[in-house]
């Protein structure tokens, strides 16, 4: 290992969380420079059955997602098969959602990847609110739905603001992976894999399990320790709900959800942030690299992603110096994902990271990750 890094804080700190029942496992990964130097392990990959958390475990990615299809959406642009300007409308006709007011502004792909297209999710509004009474999936629960349908019923919603206006966490990425198809004529899990995910060798990354794969078990925040998932689970969340089906992800009926459907291992998805930190990878250009995690969206607060951040073209980032205490340097890019997980990118420290946890939604936010934060950097 690299004298530059020691792992001895990281270890203690999930071995820590782990003692606590802060959570039931994870997995870190660890790399400098655009190199893997360390994989952290702790805890359980089921509880019950004693099984222990390794290296290679695969996880249920959540929001980890949008970042790998925003990546996707931008080698198409570059390819010329859709451009960020490109309205909804010209792929989609039929998606014209319409302000309170009855007007039905234009919404293009570059709203849907910076959050503020007017759409919104279900989870965060109030449980029997608009969005929920009207079935609409986040990706989380296994629907019965098709994408086109989920998003045909979104479509039928009012738009909470005009598209270019407010940042507000959606389902964009997932209409923005049902352009995508229409685009390509091809699904979005053969677009992911042939643009991202093949190229760079994630090989443990897709969005349907093969019944050999075993997935990690899921657990919800509980009284005092955390539960285990049922195959359908609600967390509150807010005012909200957020329903999950952890057999979704073995369900090839089930449609990729551009915002939430990936699997994947830390080893994986630290191939997939150096390739963006090391000038694209070789699947975007230097430029577009660039763009990705470069703060597109003006004065929007971006109120859940922290204090300080911005947001780019698909990942937080952060503008200025946190009030949190953050160790994270200014151009840091990062995000999480509800079952649990989180990741950053430093490009001043040379760093980026992955956290996998099997624990809603305490592995995603509060006192686990902000741990982790720090002990990598006091490593």
């Amino acid at each position: 290992m690299p004298a530059g890094f020691d792992p001895g804080p990281l270890q203690r700190a999930i071995d820590a969380a782990v003692e606590r029942r802060q959570i039931v496992g994870c997995v870190i990964g660890v790399s400098q420079h655009g190199g893997l130097v360390h994989i952290a392990t702790a805890g359980f990959a089921d509880r019950e059955a004693g099984r222990a958390m390794t290296p290679d475990a695969v996880f249920r990615l959540a929001s980890l997602t949008k970042a790998v299809v925003c990546v996707a959406a931008l080698t198409m642009v570059e390819a010329g098969r859709i451009a960020l300007d490109d309205p909804v409308t010209r792929w989609l006709p039929w998606f014209a959602p319409a302000l309170p007011s009855g007007q039905r502004p234009a919404i293009k792909i570059t709203d849907l990847m910076t959050h503020r297209s007017g759409l919104g999710y279900a989870f965060g509004q109030a449980a029997g609110a608009r969005y929920d009474t009207a079935g609409i999936s986040d990706g989380l629960n296994d629907s019965g739905l098709t994408l086109e349908e989920n998003m045909r019923r979104l479509a039928a919603m009012p738009l909470f603001e005009a598209p270019g206006t407010t940042w507000r966490y959606s389902l964009a990425i997932d209409l923005l992976g049902l352009i995508l198809e229409t685009a390509a004529n091809k699904p979005l899990a053969q677009i992911v894999a042939e643009r991202v995910t093949v190229p760079l060798g994630m090989a443990d990354t897709m969005f349907v399990a093969s019944p050999s794969i075993s997935l990690v078990t899921p657990y919800a925040d509980g009284p005092g320790a955390p539960i285990r998932m049922a195959d359908a689970q609600t967390v509150p969340v807010g005012a909200g709900l957020l329903r999950f089906a952890p057999a979704r992800a073995f369900n090839p009926r089930a449609f990729a959800s551009g915002g939430t459907g990936l699997i994947g291992t830390a080893a994986d998805f630290i191939y997939f942030l150096d390739a963006v930190a090391q000038e694209g990878g070789g699947i975007l250009s230097p430029t577009m690299a660039r763009r990705f995690v470069t703060h597109a969206v003006g004065d929007a607060i971006v109120g859940a992603a922290g204090s300080g951040m911005g947001w780019g073209l698909g990942v937080a980032v952060m503008r200025g110096p946190s009030v949190t205490g953050s160790p994270l340097s200014r151009g840091s890019w990062l995000w999480g994902g509800v079952y649990g997980n989180s990741y950053w990118v430093d490009p001043a420290a040379g760093l980026s990271v992955v956290a996998l946890t099997n624990t809603a939604l305490a592995g995603m936010t509060g006192a686990f990750p902000d741990t982790v934060k720090q002990a990598v950097y006091a490593g």
